[in-house]
């Protein structure tokens, strides 16, 4: 949740972001990729040896980041894309929906190589923080002109 605190502190040295619609969601979905993680994670630590509750946070919040990321993509696809991490923000769905996949118990195959279920979805976790971080660093460093 530390993330989250810091880009709160970026938005709001940048208000000309509110200004501009495709920017402000940007901004909200950077948050999005710091804040859901967070949530999930404690929805696992809520969930303690109930394989039930974990699974629950992970799929309720994968599914928000499934329909979100496909709203941001959406809003912002006439922007210039430049960067790395811009250019492949659908990555950022077929995370969300492995996630989802595990979540309802496809994470199953895993366990036949002593993986467990939990391991591989925090995998993905991982894999979202680290898009956030370069979907951050990508926004950041843009001219004004191709911050959209």
């Amino acid at each position: 949740f530390a993330l989250v605190g810091l880009w709160w502190n970026v938005v709001e040295k940048r208000q000309e972001w509110f200004k501009d619609e495709a920017m402000k969601t940007i901004a909200g979905g950077v948050y999005l990729s710091f804040l859901l993680p967070g949530l999930m994670g404690l929805g696992a630590q809520i969930g303690g040896e109930s394989g039930f509750l974990w699974r629950l946070a992970f799929a309720v919040g994968s599914g928000f980041g499934i329909f979100y990321t496909f709203k941001l993509l959406d809003k912002t696809k006439k922007g210039d894309l430049t960067g790395p991490f811009r250019r492949n923000r659908w990555l950022v769905i077929a995370i969300y929906g492995f996630i989802l996949l595990g979540s309802i118990g496809f994470d199953f195959v895993f366990t036949l190589v002593g993986i467990q279920p939990l391991q591989v979805e925090a995998f993905w976790l991982c894999l979202l923080i680290l898009l956030g971080h370069g979907l951050a660093w990508d926004f950041l460093t843009q001219p004004k002109a191709a911050q959209a």
